[in-house]
């Protein structure tokens, strides 16, 4: 079970938000983790951006929410850009807001957070790093493109099985503006939605 500030954001997603065309975007993802669903064998999922900084990291987290909501326990999610920088502040508070458990484990110039989603299973941990460094799988895994950047920039990944774009707008547009909270919520929630989608057609 999801902490239960979480179940009341999860209770409020609305696929039926989700254009024809963006499902058309969605189902190679939705393959992917079927098959190794009935192969029963680990789902890793590599959510890739530039910065690893705010679309991959929020990927990262709702997916691995979404498995654990509807009980697919073999996906582990992860993430990463072309290059390291920082999870962007704004993108951690916005989880929390959202009812997600964040402990800081080391500051510094690109902290390391602990990210909770219900009370007894490991956290997920939430660092920028590029998306081959050893913390992250090596083969076997879906590279997810979040950002239309690292899916031009990126046209090889070693190691991929699966290579998937599905790109979001970057909420980074809005930092230090009066709108900054609400557009990363806004952003938050459409990954949420579309990924609480994606496990939903998992049968």
């Amino acid at each position: 079970m999801l902490f239960e500030s979480i179940q009341k954001l999860v209770a409020t997603l609305d696929f039926n938000s989700i254009s024809e065309e963006r499902k058309t975007v969605l189902q190679p993802l939705v393959d992917f983790i079927q098959t190794k669903y009935e192969e029963k064998k680990e789902i890793s999922l590599n959510f890739i951006c530039t910065h690893n900084s705010r679309r991959s990291h929020l990927s990262q987290v709702w997916a691995q929410a979404a498995a654990a909501h509807y009980q697919i326990p073999q996906v582990v999610s992860y993430s990463g850009g072309t290059e390291a920088t920082a999870m962007f502040p704004m993108a951690a508070q916005t989880l929390q807001n959202s009812g997600f458990q964040i402990q800081t484990l080391s500051q510094g110039s690109n902290p390391v957070y602990a990210v909770k989603y219900n009370e007894n299973q490991h956290p997920i941990i939430c660092f920028s790093k590029t998306f081959d460094n050893n913390f992250n799988p090596q083969s076997g895994f879906a590279a997810i493109l979040t950002c239309s950047s690292a899916d031009q920039g990126c046209p090889f990944i070693a190691g991929a099985e699966k290579r998937i774009p599905i790109t979001f707008e970057d909420p980074k547009a809005f930092d230090n503006t009066p709108l900054q909270a609400e557009k990363y919520h806004e952003r938050s929630v459409q990954i949420a939605t579309e990924l609480f989608y994606v496990f939903s057609k998992i049968k």
